[in-house]
């Protein structure tokens, strides 16, 4: 008689835990942001570019869709590549990261362009730059500002 009782609040539970989405699971895996630094203009400029390790220790892929920062107008995934012994840059939509692989944002290819700094960043700095996966999810890092020379 009490375990009918307890039938109804024992399903309604169940139900509650069956609807929190897969993103507050504890089993969930999350790929890392490493090694993320931007490079500091020569003078104050409107456009600069950030670089960044993804690696995704998960057992499915990933993949980017945007990024953004606060100390940034505009956060675009680039890449450069030579066509004709010509640099061109162009916008990415999407950057899967395969699981178990790392993706690297490096001068010379993929990188993140940040348009209209908000203030000019100081040597050093760590500026926030956030990466939206297609699933919804947000990885944030700090990203140093280097010396355009210390690569």
């Amino acid at each position: 008689m009490i375990v009918a009782m307890h039938a109804p609040i024992a399903l309604f539970l169940s139900a509650l835990l069956l609807a929190f989405p897969a993103s507050v699971r504890a089993d969930d895996c999350v790929p890392l942001l490493e090694s993320a630094w931007v490079r500091q203009p020569p003078m104050a400029m409107p456009m600069m570019a950030g670089f960044v390790q993804i690696r995704n220790p998960c057992a499915s892929a990933v993949t980017v869709v945007s990024a953004s920062s606060p100390s940034f107008g505009s956060v675009e995934l680039h890449e450069t590549t030579r066509v004709d012994g010509v640099s061109r840059m162009r916008h990415i939509k999407a950057l899967e990261v395969p699981a178990g692989a790392t993706a690297t944002l490096a001068p010379g290819g993929l990188h993140l362009m940040l348009m209209q700094p908000r203030a000019t960043p100081v040597l050093g700095e760590s500026l926030e730059i956030d990466l939206e996966l297609a699933d919804g999810r947000r990885l944030r890092a700090g990203f140093e500002v280097r010396a355009a020379n210390a690569l």
